[in-house]
């Protein structure tokens, strides 16, 4: 239960809504207990694959859980808006069409030559062509972004390859290290935050796993909630000295 009232929540997805195809039982009341007291929140996830369309379809068809496209952002969003502050628009991808589609809402030209930046993230359609134009173009001078650090995904078939180990791909070609936007990194946090018109003190981070959602928090001076129904099992919170500010085991036990 809360011992603090707070004005917004940022809500990780797979692990503390879902779970891979799975439902979680209490996912869709916890955000009808926040929709029922007026109380914003954003779906913050790392997956660029998808458009926060897709993203809010798949919430409210598969899962029950009541998602608008505008109440989603995704790490996709938050690498358009890092490339739309910098100079230059001629942008190379390695990713899928949650990506693409950000980029270009943004006003971004998707090239293959003169390439002003370099934007990697999860693609499972990835070639050698498509790792050798990305490696030149960052040689050559383009900026490195890549969405997030994750290097798997848990699925019904094990730990598969995530955009984290995609990007270390391109990084020991080139030996030029990324500038990550999603969690925990510190961007796609300020970003969320200036879209919900809060400040880091009024908002809680909510997710299942330490070292994105509940690290997302800690390094940035947001309060987190770690839900115990996904990533982090309550004996790895041993190995790291700043715990979370909260810990459930289900969302069920928190009263917003």
């Amino acid at each position: 239960m809360a011992d603090k009232s707070y004005k917004g929540y940022l809500i990780d997805l797979d692990g503390t809504m879902y779970k891979g195809k799975e439902k979680i039982e209490a996912a869709p009341g916890f955000i009808k207990q926040l929709k029922d007291k007026n109380i914003p929140y954003l779906f913050l996830t790392n997956n660029s694959t998808s458009s926060p369309d897709q993203v809010a379809t798949k919430l409210s068809n598969q899962f029950g859980i009541q998602a608008e496209a505008d109440e989603v952002y995704t790490s996709s969003l938050a690498a358009a808006e890092y490339i739309r502050r910098k100079p230059g628009n001629r942008v190379y991808v390695v990713g899928e069409k949650g990506l693409v589609e950000a980029l270009e809402s943004v006003g971004c030209e998707l090239v293959e030559d003169q390439i002003d930046h370099v934007v990697v993230g999860l693609d499972t359609k990835l070639t050698y062509d498509k790792c050798e134009k990305a490696s030149l173009a960052i040689q050559q001078g383009a900026s490195f972004v890549a969405t997030n650090k994750d290097t798997n995904l848990p699925n019904e078939k094990g730990l598969v390859p995530g955009a984290g180990s995609l990007v270390a791909l391109i990084e020991t070609a080139t030996r030029v290290k990324p500038t990550f936007v999603g969690k925990p990194e510190s961007f796609i946090m300020e970003a969320a935050l200036e879209r919900m018109g809060l400040e880091k003190s009024e908002v809680i981070m909510v997710g299942d796993n330490y070292e994105t959602d509940i690290l997302a928090g800690i390094n940035n001076g947001i309060d987190a909630l770690l839900v115990l129904t996904g990533f982090t099992a309550r004996k790895d919170l041993n190995k790291y000295s700043t715990q979370p500010t909260h810990i459930i085991e289900s969302l069920e036990e928190w009263d917003a």
